[in-house]
């Protein structure tokens, strides 16, 4: 039975990753800071589908915390088969305006976290030659995005990163996928303190982004966007619209 580790795991992408690989055998390791959140889903998941569910409550803003969950699954006697690195948060606002420690936490978070983990099991994953690694990137990836600079940013990092890990690990047998959905039902908009009126409409569902990302990854691709149209319309647009004019127009279309 492989198991799987998922950070952000107590809610939205991460908990419906949870979801759907216990409902197909598969262990897990579930990360996140809220501990009693964790606890719940690990019972649940554990009665309801008889698998072993390992729970590390884990700031991954922290130093050394990807050390920390490491060490954790090493003194299990754990083997990491899918690492899904799903954590991560984004804040709306003027950069200058904004209050910094938010954006040096969503680069810990969301790139050195991410960057950290992945070093510590790829490696294993290639000496075993078998292993798959899902990052979580965003719409967002694929033009800056004025009001949520640090965040499109970040995830535009995962992507490129992603893609180039996808081409050197491809000859180990080991797999790298990264998931750009579009907006998805959960509660981004209010953690990164959107304004009401711009709020978007959420097109993409927790069953889509989990189910199409693992598709992808068994077809062996580096890269899919999940949501409908309007989301892969969107994902090629700076193919074709100067950059000068796709900034003047985010600007205007994001500014509260």
């Amino acid at each position: 039975m492989s198991t799987a580790l998922i950070t952000g795991a107590s809610s939205g992408i991460g908990k419906a990753f949870a979801e759907k690989l216990a409902a197909h055998n598969t262990n897990l390791v579930l990360v996140s800071r809220s501990e009693e959140k964790l606890n719940q889903l690990a019972q649940k998941l554990q009665e309801q589908y008889k698998i072993q569910v390992d729970v590390i409550a884990q700031d991954l803003t922290e130093a050394d915390a990807a050390q920390v969950v490491y060490n954790s699954t090493k003194s299990k006697g754990l083997t990491i088969d899918l690492l899904i690195n799903n954590a991560g948060f984004g804040d709306y606002g003027d950069f200058a305006q904004r209050d910094v420690e938010r954006h040096v936490k969503i680069v810990q978070l969301n790139v050195l976290a991410l960057v950290d983990l992945t070093h510590k099991f790829l490696p294993e994953m290639r000496q075993r030659r078998s292993g798959s690694i899902i990052n979580l990137s965003s719409l967002t990836a694929f033009q800056p995005m004025p009001y949520l600079s640090v965040y499109a940013a970040s995830k535009a990092f995962i992507v490129s990163f992603s893609q180039a890990l996808w081409a050197e690990n491809r000859n180990y047998g080991v797999r790298i996928l990264v998931a750009c959905p579009g907006p998805v039902e959960t509660n981004f908009f209010t953690e990164a303190q959107f304004p009401p009126a711009l709020a978007g409409k959420t097109n993409t569902t927790l069953k889509q982004v989990v189910q199409q990302s693992l598709q992808a990854l068994e077809r062996g691709d580096s890269m899919v966007v999940i949501g409908g149209i309007s989301t892969h319309f969107v994902s090629r647009l700076s193919r074709f619209i100067p950059r000068k004019t796709m900034l003047y127009f985010l600007e205007k279309q994001f500014k509260a």
